[in-house]
C-alpha cells in the first residue's frame, strides 16, 4: 500500500535527517556547505531549524507507531496516522513559508518540503471518511 510505504520513507526520513543534524552539531559529521540549505551558519537560520525538531519527531513517532499499530489490527491506528499526516502537512508548510518570505527558491530544499506539505493530503481526507463511515 502506498501509503505505508510513503509514511515509513518519511518517517525514518525525518529521523535520519535529524541524527545527522544532531552529528553536525557536535562537530561529528561534516557536510558539504553547498549541500546545505542557504546562510545555514547564521544563528538566527540554526534556531529556525531546530524550531522543527518537535514537529519532525512528532510526525515521526505518530506515524511510526500508526504503522505498527495497523500491522496489528488496531483501528486506533488511523488516529495516529492522521496526526503524523497532518504534522508531516505542517513541516512541509512551515519550511516553504520561511523560503517564500525570504525569496530563497533552491530546487533542492522546496521539493522535499513540497513532498512533505502535499503527498499526505489525499490520505487524510481518506483516512477522515474511513472515521466517518
Amino acid at each position: 500500500m502506498l501509503r505505508r510505504k510513503l509514511m515509513f520513507v518519511t518517517d525514518v526520513g525525518m529521523l535520519v535527517y535529524w541524527v545527522v543534524t544532531i552529528l553536525m552539531a557536535l562537530n561529528i559529521l561534516a557536510i558539504p556547505s553547498e549541500w546545505l540549505f542557504n546562510d545555514y551558519d547564521n544563528p538566527q537560520v540554526i534556531a529556525w531549524n531546530w524550531s522543527f525538531f518537535p514537529i519532525d519527531i512528532a510526525l515521526s513517532l505518530t506515524g511510526l507507531h500508526a504503522l505498527r499499530l495497523e500491522d496489528k489490527g488496531n483501528s486506533a491506528w488511523k488516529y495516529w496516522a492522521l496526526v503524523s499526516l497532518t504534522l508531516t502537512v505542517c513541516a512541509g508548510l512551515m519550511a516553504i513559508s520561511y523560503w517564500a518570505i525570504i525569496k530563497d527558491f533552491d530546487i533542492a530544499w522546496w521539493a522535499p518540503n513540497l513532498f512533505l506539505m502535499i503527498w499526505p493530503i489525499p490520505y487524510i481526507f481518506q483516512i477522515t471518511k474511513l472515521n466517518n463511515s
